[in-house]
């Protein structure tokens, strides 16, 4: 299925404007990558799905192709932007690794978790369904860690692109294991 441009403009244009930190969710919403914005967040989510100006884009750090929702944070000052965005950064990659490359200071021991502002759905329910499919998913997985991994080798062989491809080796096992039905039990051949 093509992506539904007119879908994905149109809940583009519904997110909040102001500075703060966003976070960008596959097709099962799970974060990927926790970024921040000084000029606007629906302005820099929308360079990111355009992969205008991007350098997670540019580094094949994340795939376009995965991001479904977008949680937004906005804040009301610059210097609420960085400790907010560390504070996600951590509480979501201890869940599933973040694409993020480079890692933001902790937050102090026991800071809130805030509810975000807006989850938006920014890619159709269609195309979701169409996408989340293993068959679908695995192959485009398996093409964009080839790469970030070619990336890394012959462009930019760096921590934050090695962290990166980690994470997308990672999701690469998950969706290998589902399309094979696994469930996480050893295989009898092991044995």
């Amino acid at each position: 299925m093509a992506i539904d441009f007119a879908f994905r403009r149109k809940a583009v244009r519904s997110l909040v404007n102001q500075i703060g930190v966003y976070v960008l969710c596959d097709l099962n919403k799970v974060p990927i990558y926790v970024g921040q914005s000084t000029d606007g967040i629906r302005s820099r989510v929308a360079r990111h799905l355009t992969s205008a100006r991007s350098d997670i884009i540019a580094n094949r750090q994340i795939d376009v192709w995965e991001i479904a929702w977008v949680l937004t944070y906005p804040v009301e000052t610059k210097a609420e932007i960085t400790p907010l965005e560390g504070l996600l950064f951590h509480h979501f990659n201890a869940k599933s690794q973040l694409m993020n490359g480079s890692i933001p200071p902790a937050p102090a021991k026991g800071t809130k978790i805030p509810k975000p502002a807006q989850a938006i759905q920014v890619m159709s329910d269609e195309e979701i369904v169409d996408k989340i499919d293993p068959s679908q998913r695995l192959p485009r997985q398996a093409g964009h860690y080839t790469q970030i991994v070619g990336h890394f080798l012959t462009v930019k062989n760096s921590p934050q692109v090695a962290r990166a491809m980690d994470a997308h080796f990672k999701r690469l096992a998950r969706y290998h294991g589902e399309l094979l039905g696994l469930t996480g039990e050893s295989d009898p051949g092991d044995e």
